[in-house]
């Protein structure tokens, strides 16, 4: 997402390298850059306004330290501002000192409050808590039945009285419901409404003030930019909003939604949507965002992520294999598979420090693309030849590209190129040389997908 504002910041910092103190004089120029980048992601102009006089105030007359040029420093006065900018730490969910928590999910229509609720549903259940999700959309058609369904994936109770029922009174009765089934949490998915309808939003006020809610979420789209700082803020002025959550952060956008909507709005980011599965919904940290806009990375993101969502038995297994240079196509599609889990190939190598600068987002896409044609070429082998690769002989090959759409050049470069890292592999987890080759288990086999 903030792949075009890391580097326009990037170019930024470059114009005051080489001054060997900070002013006012030989930062215009450098500042001015960072104003205009901050702009151009979308960020609100007045939210841009005062994080310059404040980036300026910090800046001014401080001298460089030893070792150090004054565009780092620039870097860090940059980097410190926005993390306060964007709320300085996790706000976590608040829980209710009584079971059960309620927690209202609010917004426009079309911003993903059905989805975002049960993936919410499955980070509650995963911390050990028994959510029940609640249909209170009687108005979209086939909501009640979305609601359901996603349920069922993320595997949490679901509740609601149909289409005909007053959306007050389902959420009244989803209180003894949960108490019934044993619900600590109770989730309300309601129906998106226009800030501009007055009925609508009486409902939704109605609902709050009746139901008395832990939490009221505001879910907004961040493709939005703007529109959903102004929908939050207009919001914000009905009902006593305690947090956002931004979905479909993992697009294309410029991500200034992301950056001003605590200050323009008063609450915090809680939650941030990175991709479509029911897993892919993270903790909002601004440090973590601050690093990852300024290209840093974003390690211990990463790290939480593997260890949320990748079987450690799994992986114990197949390092135990990898060191004894056992390893076959089988254990190598569930590692990709384990990978995939912790979302798209672009967001996972934006967190790894200085990654964005040295691989361009079409090479990731890449990368993303090549995945799905090594997925097809394993799948489309026997189970005995995942197992046994070498068995695959000329009329094997040329089956196996036909099954899966590909070249039999591509299944070569593919067998050709896991034995290579299988060599590899077994050689540098028994302590052997060949750290330099390690970029090599980065990705797929290169070129497969061309």
């Amino acid at each position: 997402m903030f792949e075009s504002l890391s580097q326009k910041l990037d170019s930024a910092f470059k114009s005051i390298r080489g001054q060997g103190r900070l002013t006012e004089k030989n930062m215009k120029d450098g500042l001015q850059e960072i104003r205009m980048a901050l702009l151009e992601a979308d960020v609100n102009y007045k939210v841009v306004k005062k994080f310059m006089a404040e980036v300026l105030e910090a800046a001014e007359g401080q001298k460089v330290l030893e070792s150090i040029h004054p565009g780092q420093q620039i870097v860090k006065i940059v980097h410190d501002e926005l993390i306060k900018l964007m709320g300085e730490k996790n706000e976590p969910l608040r829980m209710a000192d009584k079971a059960p928590t309620i927690i209202m999910m609010v917004g426009l229509q079309g911003q993903g409050k059905t989805t975002t609720s049960g993936k919410l549903a499955l980070k509650l259940k995963k911390s050990g808590r028994k959510p029940l999700l609640v249909g209170a959309d009687v108005y979209r058609p086939a909501a009640i039945q979305q609601l359901e369904v996603v349920a069922k994936q993320a595997g949490v109770e679901s509740f609601s009285l149909g289409t005909n029922a007053n959306p007050v009174d389902i959420c009244l009765m989803a209180r003894g419901e949960a108490q019934m089934r044993g619900c600590d949490v109770i989730i309300l998915d309601t129906a998106g409404r226009l800030h501009v309808d007055d009925q609508m939003m009486n409902e939704v006020r109605q609902i709050a003030t009746q139901v008395n809610p832990t939490e009221i979420l505001f879910v907004a789209n961040a493709m939005t930019g703007q529109d959903a700082v102004s929908s939050a803020k207009q919001f914000n002025d009905v009902l006593p909003l305690t947090g956002v959550v931004l979905t479909q952060m993992d697009g294309d956008a410029r991500g200034g939604a992301a950056i001003s909507l605590i200050e323009v709005t008063g609450c915090p980011v809680k939650f941030v949507g990175t991709g479509e599965k029911l897993e892919a919904l993270d903790a909002f940290h601004p440090n973590r965002m601050a690093d990852q806009i300024l290209g840093m990375g974003d390690v211990v993101s990463l790290v939480e992520k593997a260890q949320e969502v990748v079987d450690q038995e799994e992986a114990i297994k197949f390092q135990k294999k990898a060191r004894k240079g056992e390893m076959n196509l089988e254990d190598f599609l569930k590692q990709m598979q384990q990978v995939k889990k912790m979302g798209n190939m672009a967001d996972l190598m934006s967190k790894i420090p200085g990654m964005s600068k040295m691989m361009p987002a079409d090479a990731m896409d890449q990368a993303e693309d090549e995945i799905k044609y090594v997925e097809a070429m394993i799948y489309s082998m026997t189970p005995l030849e995942r197992k046994k690769p070498r068995i695959i002989n000329g009329s094997r090959r040329k089956r196996i590209a036909a099954g899966s759409g590909t070249s039999v050049q591509q299944v070569n470069g593919l067998i050709k190129e896991f034995d290579k890292m299988k060599k590899m592999m077994k050689k540098m987890m028994r302590g052997g040389k060949g750290g330099k080759r390690m970029r090599g288990m980065a990705g797929p086999p290169p070129g497969l997908g061309r």
